[in-house]
């Protein structure tokens, strides 16, 4: 591959502005080592570095540095209790303190937050200032703040605000040191390479410098159409978007144009590039990197805090488990089996249950014990470096901690969270470092802590494609650019400045205004076009709603600078191979019972009932603790039961407190909590008067007794066994000396119009007809559906003719089973509306038939 070069008009910048710098150093006799260039950010000082020696390959060379580089390079004094230190974890903590210290500690939880923001914003303004002038910048500043005092979020704003300014006033900070005469002494000449837009540190340090610094632009660049060719890509979606971004780095690579910058406008985009870019084995050198806290080892660390909850749901408990070393995933695979079997949501409750039951499940229940034993210890409340030990020790006990130590991004987890042995000391000074917190309070900690870190792993040197902020082009020579993201969303043209400090207010304190940042993402967006070839790529629409371009791209459209890009994806022809209907023959697995649900399977589609029932492909029940209308059907057919047994056992009860006892025990039994079941619990009083006042009239019209409910029932048919449980049998009275019949009863939550629906002539459902069959033969029955209504009405619909459509039904099953066992195959019907939801639809790929 032959590479081409890289735009060379950074180079002509970086001679402009080095030339100044040789020439006041011959003039004044400075020596280069004595002198400083201050570069915008950390990437560019290798750069700077690659530009002097190619202009002066002779001689000695100034040192490049970034503000905070030049500061670290001085010694720091030992952070006071309560300094900004700019630290998340160490910041976090002072901050509770302080806003507690300063009469707010109801409110610690709801202002630490904004605390903290406020705090980063204002830390970089006073930094800039001088340390002797600061004071007189700081009655300035609180001037400016409007009073506090107790009442609505706002003065409680303004409160967060008092104390983020006096906080960072009563602060040292680390560029004070260039402000000192060791800076001065060891840099004799200062150069200031400016960035996008004006570093109100920078700007400080060449008053301070005087004569002897000087400030120089990089990006005064050309319009782009002089220079630039800019091709403009506008795709359908995301995925298309990232397809497309993706293709034109991988085209300028074919062409042998390299490097190539890919523009970060969007997290989630930006790393849907890059993994394209990494299956097609294109070396990235990643300067954005992302944020910790969405690392696997920060969700690993993150999903053992909130496992070990004390209100933690079963979900999250396994979510733990399946991530940890030390639980064998096989056990891990049994607890799941039977957490959701059991529909067991809440932790604790499970873990008391299996307990219980050990015996009868010997795998969950060790596995569970050995769980409970892990999180005992992060309960209660204790110190910050109390919980770093706890969690520590969490980690080292399920073997986490050697698999996060050899991640270089677990690494980093357990340095930022001060978990390493020692590191735990540099917080045990902090002021609130003694206070007591409860784990939610921890876990919150951490999960801050981790959200404002970063991690940026290492890069192959020389990589082909570099992943950058649109601000760090600046300077730097590429052979192509690809900026996706340009939408109106993603790309505006006026960013939103951080915080809600008035314009006054940013004004005067020298935060970043609104035209400010207008300004730099202009000039950005300029030197980005200035690149030798650019591809804007963005997405025409999001989630159904349409997306516009960025107005920075339809002004680029209007002048007429740039022309529609190709689309460098290469289509691959793939031939359709549409398959055939399938069919199974399920007489080797044989068929040894049968359930109404089942044989509804069967008659809807013979291939579901062969993947559903008898290779027993099931959906895995969920564990998320909402309660459903099938949870309420069960809940209702349990409550039922229990007052029906209860009234039958005291017949002159009085009902209504009857059906409530029934009602808490059933909720008991499942395990439901009041809020869980509020939207059900709400419409109860108007449910259990309408089902009362059918009963009443159930009983004094037909003479009917309650007998049994919820009765599993079975009897054989054609050498296999009809399984089942009956909601309800009533006893009817029969006339003389007959004997006494039974009413078959079951329960329906649903629309009425749709139980009727069941009931009428020629209509398909077996389902009272299958009940009929599981009662003893000759007996005297009748079959109805209870239409139990959540608005009060309670209904009886009867199957008139129950009894042959029972010996029809026992005929077709018969029938049916016999066909099975001889090999007659079982197809996919793939008609009607069972193929809506069906469970096995992927398997039978009913939308690939021919």
């Amino acid at each position: 591959m032959n590479v081409i070069a890289a735009d060379d008009r950074p180079a002509r910048d970086w001679t402009q502005a080095f030339a100044w710098l040789n020439e006041r150093a011959q003039e004044r006799a400075v020596p280069l080592c004595a002198a400083v260039v201050l570069v915008p950010y950390a990437q560019l000082m290798a750069q700077a570095r690659r530009q002097w020696q190619e202009a002066y390959p002779q001689g000695f060379a100034p040192r490049f540095e970034t503000t905070r580089n030049w500061a670290g390079q001085f010694a720091a004094p030992r952070a006071q209790p309560t300094e900004y230190t700019g630290e998340r974890a160490r910041d976090a903590i002072t901050a509770r303190a302080l806003l507690a210290r300063a009469g707010l500690a109801a409110h610690v939880d709801l202002l630490v937050g904004p605390l903290l923001e406020m705090a980063e914003q204002l830390a970089p303004a006073a930094a800039a200032v001088p340390p002797e002038r600061r004071a007189a910048w700081g009655d300035v500043a609180r001037a400016l703040l409007p009073a506090s005092s107790e009442g609505s979020a706002v003065q409680l704003e303004a409160a967060a605000a008092q104390v983020a300014l006096e906080w960072v006033l009563s602060s040292r900070h680390g560029s004070d040191a260039l402000f000192g005469e060791q800076a001065r002494a060891s840099a004799r000449l200062l150069l200031v390479i400016e960035g996008l837009q004006p570093d109100p540190l920078a700007q400080a340090l060449l008053a301070h410098w005087e004569d002897d610094g000087c400030a120089m632009a990089l990006h005064d660049a050309p319009a782009p159409a002089a220079v630039a060719r800019v091709a403009l890509h506008a795709t359908e979606d995301g995925e298309a978007e990232a397809q497309r971004a993706a293709a034109c780095v991988l085209a300028h690579l074919a062409d042998g144009r390299a490097p190539v910058a890919l523009v970060a406008t969007d997290r989630a985009l930006t790393r849907r590039v890059s993994a394209l870019l990494q299956q097609a084995g294109v070396p990235l050198q990643d300067e954005t990197g992302w944020t910790l806290s969405t690392t696997r080892a920060a969700a690993r660390v993150m999903a053992a805090l909130r496992a070990c909850a004390w209100g933690a749901g079963s979900d999250a408990v396994l979510d733990w488990l399946k991530h940890c070393p030390a639980a064998e995933q096989q056990d891990v695979r049994a607890l799941e089996r039977w957490l959701r079997k059991s529909g067991a949501h809440r932790w604790s409750a499970a873990a008391d249950e299996l307990a219980a039951r050990a015996e009868q499940h010997p795998l969950p229940a060790a596995l569970a014990a050995r769980c409970q034993d892990w999180r005992a210890p992060l309960q209660g409340r204790r110190s910050l470096s109390d919980w770093l030990a706890a969690l520590r020790a969490l980690l080292q006990a399920t073997q986490a901690w050697e698999v996060l130590a050899a991640d270089a991004a677990g690494a980093r987890v357990l340095a930022e969270l001060h978990l390493p042995p020692g590191l735990d000391g540099a917080l045990s000074d902090a002021e609130g470092a003694h206070q007591r917190l409860d784990l939610p309070e921890f876990t919150r900690w951490a999960g801050d802590v981790l959200e404002c870190a970063r991690h940026r792993p290492d890069y192959p040197a020389g990589a082909p494609v570099v992943v950058l902020p649109l601000a760090q082009v600046l300077g730097r020579p590429f052979a192509a650019l690809v900026m996706p993201g340009c939408d109106e969303k993603r790309l505006q043209s006026t960013p939103e400045p951080p915080g809600a400090w008035t314009a006054a207010q940013r004004q005067a304190l020298g935060l970043p205004t609104r035209e400010a940042l207008a300004q730099a993402q202009l000039h950005a967006w300029r030197c980005a076009l200035a690149t030798v070839q650019v591809d804007v790529v963005w997405r025409m629409g999001e989630g159904g709603e349409p997306l516009l371009p960025s107005p920075l791209v339809q002004a680029l459209q209007l002048d007429g600078h740039a022309a529609h890009g190709r689309d460098a994806n290469v289509a691959r022809p793939i031939a359709a191979a549409p398959v055939e209907r399938p069919s199974a023959d399920g007489s080797a697995l044989g068929l040894a019972r049968l359930s109404a649900s089942a044989y509804d399977d069967l008659r809807q589609c013979p291939y579901r009932f062969f993947a559903l029932r008898m290779l027993g492909l099931q959906d895995d029940d969920e564990l998320d603790g909402r309660v459903g209308k099938r949870d309420f059907g069960a809940w209702l057919h349990a409550a039922l039961q229990h007052f029906h047994e209860a009234l039958r056992a005291d017949a002159q009860a009085e009902r209504s407190a009857l059906m409530d006892a029934a009602a808490e025990r059933a909720s008991r039994e499942m395990r439901l909590q009041d809020g869980d079941f509020l939207p059900y619990s709400s419409a109860w009083p108007g449910l259990r008067s309408g089902y009362l006042a059918w009963l009443a009239e159930h009983e004094a019209g037909t003479g009917a007794a309650f007998e049994r409910a919820e009765e599993r029932a079975r009897q054989p048919l054609a050498g296999i066994e009809l399984v089942g449980k009956l909601d309800r049998v009533d006893l009817m009275p029969a006339p003389g000396d007959a004997a006494p019949g039974y009413l078959v009863i079951d329960y329906k939550c649903e629309d009425a119009r749709k139980t009727a629906d069941r009931v009428k002539p020629g209509a398909e459902d077996t389902q009272l007809a299958f009940y009929a069959a599981l009662m003893p033969p000759g007996s005297v029955l009748r079959a109805a559906y209870v239409n139990v209504g959540e608005r009060g009405a309670t209904r009886l619909h009867e199957q008139t003719d129950v009894l042959a459509q029972r010996e029809r039904l026992l005929a077709g099953i018969a029938q049916d089973v016999q066909r099975i066992a001889s090999g007659e195959p079982l197809q996919a019907l793939g008609e009607g509306s069972a193929c809506t939801w069906c469970a096995a639809r992927g398997l039978c790929r009913r939308d690939f038939w021919k």
